[in-house]
């Protein structure tokens, strides 16, 4: 133990911040927090998980599908209950998805980068599940009302 203590570079490496870019960025090794205590805190880590990108691509996906199945109830005569969304759509009509795509892709990409912290995953996974459970309701609207 004590042969792995004088081992040891007297420069601390840690003085000096990671860059925003540079190889760590596309090339680091850290995948997740290795430490308890880091995990339960939560932070950064060089590279993020496939699934958790296809699980964000999905839920854009299916805010898409809620844009365009809101269209469709809509021209079938049905209202939207969101008063946010109603009055994006009365402002900027059929144009609105256009508007949801960019708020959802932003905090998608947020979630993305901040997605070390216990709070930022569960937030995720329910956004997610309500997503599922609204699309499945608008197909049950369209096509069994």
């Amino acid at each position: 133990m004590e042969e792995q203590k004088n081992r040891r570079s007297p420069v601390d490496r840690r003085k000096k911040p990671t860059p925003r870019w540079g190889w760590f960025t596309f090339f680091g090794r850290r995948r997740s927090l290795r430490r308890k205590t880091d995990r339960e805190k939560g932070g950064y880590v060089d590279r993020y998980s496939y699934i958790l990108f296809f699980l964000l691509v999905l839920i854009l996906g299916l805010n898409i599908l809620d844009s365009l199945f809101t269209m469709m109830i809509i021209d079938l005569g049905g209202q939207e209950f969101n008063p946010l969304v109603r009055s994006f759509i009365e402002l900027h009509g059929d144009m609105f998805w256009l508007w949801r795509f960019v708020i959802a892709s932003i905090a998608l990409v947020l979630f993305y980068l901040h997605r070390g912290f216990i709070m930022v995953r569960r937030m995720i996974i329910a956004i997610g599940l309500i997503y599922v459970v609204i699309v499945i309701y608008q197909m049950y609207l369209i096509f069994y009302r």
